[in-house]
């Protein structure tokens, strides 16, 4: 796993990473594991305008990536902008849990074995009016989970969707509301503004103690915040809430995800009133049934796992399957500033 510190505009943190990529012989665009066509650049080109009015920093960045690596914004943007709904997305698991001692939040990201050396784990602090945080992603650019300045942690499942269409994808949307958002209510607020072209489940948890689940896609969206003092809320690559449940793809290859969903779903109602941090990394060790015990040979594996303890702003992260690879503990250092005005806008 990559570990990257960026600090200045968006644009120049672009630039910095994508000419730092280069002086080491490391070209984004010959490492891309897919086939990219017409159809791809068709829709990326489609999906551009949606970024441009909703969060055009994200543009800025790229385009000082593309100068970075010496290549044409568009070929970076067709390769991000459809990820999430024309090719491969990683498959992943996610918990909430708050009760009497603790607001835990915990994730582990299923993806492919054949680049889990490009993994990245990454701290940005903008020079602009965007937040600091700290994420992980098995791309670049766009987020998978991360924790903000403000304590909000936020992560994502792809769920494969009957239907999708220009707009702004998870990953994308994930790493704007780190940017923008200070809590859970501000996160809901935005992911119900935005035209979305994915189908995906959002799990939070925030320094205020709420938790959420929301679930979301170009057909509307569907959202669970547990009003009990004490709570969790779960989440794989299927839909669960009435809204959603009928516009998920079943014959995708979710890996496994309602098993999966099982496993977390059934440890929760068994013990969320005492769950512990030791509790969580079993859990997402594999300990309590099927979650992370994939079998390397096909492909496919945990390729790390994070725990926030949010209440107390630490850091759990285990870089490969944490079935094999213990946790290390880590403080975010982050300082919240006052939230400044800002307009988001969406189509």
């Amino acid at each position: 796993m990559y570990h990257t510190h960026f600090r200045g505009t968006h644009y120049h943190i672009g630039y910095s990473y994508g000419s730092a990529l280069k002086k080491h012989g490391n070209y984004i665009l010959k490492q891309v594991p897919w086939p990219i066509g017409p159809d791809q650049i068709s829709f990326a080109a489609a999906c551009r305008p949606f970024y441009q009015d909703c969060f055009p920093e994200i543009l800025e960045e790229i385009q000082g990536l593309a100068d970075g690596q010496g290549c044409p914004a568009s070929h970076l943007e067709t390769v991000l902008f459809c990820m999430y709904c024309m090719v491969p997305s990683c498959h992943c698991s996610h918990f909430a849990v708050r009760n009497r001692t603790n607001v835990l939040f915990g994730r582990n990201s299923d993806f492919l074995t054949c680049i889990e050396k490009l993994y990245t784990n990454s701290i940005y602090h903008f020079a602009g009016n965007s937040y600091a945080f700290q994420g992980n992603t098995t791309a670049f650019v766009e987020m998978e989970d991360g924790i903000n300045e403000h304590g909000l942690a936020i992560g994502l499942t792809m769920v494969p969707s009957r239907i999708i269409r220009p707009g702004i994808h998870a990953g994308m949307l994930l790493r704007m509301i780190l940017e923008k958002c200070t809590n859970v209510q501000e996160a809901c607020e935005l992911i119900e503004k935005i035209p979305l072209a994915s189908g995906q489940t959002f799990l939070m948890a925030d320094q205020n103690g709420t938790i959420a689940l929301v679930e979301c896609g170009p057909f509307g969206m569907d959202l669970l915040i547990p009003e009990k003092q004490e709570a969790f809320v779960c989440a794989t690559n299927r839909f669960h809430l009435a809204h959603t449940k009928p516009y998920q793809d079943d014959g995708a290859d979710d890996w496994q995800a309602e098993e999966r969903y099982q496993t977390l779903l059934q440890t929760l109602q068994a013990g969320y009133d005492s769950f512990s941090l030791e509790d969580a990394k079993g859990l997402l060790s594999g300990k309590n049934g099927f979650l992370c015990q994939y079998d390397r040979t096909t492909g496919k594996d945990t390729v790390w796992s994070v725990l926030w303890d949010v209440s107390n702003r630490i850091l759990y992260r285990a870089e490969g399957n944490p079935a094999r690879i213990p946790y290390k503990k880590r403080r975010t250092l982050f300082v919240p500033r006052q939230k400044s005005v800002r307009q988001i806008t969406a189509a």
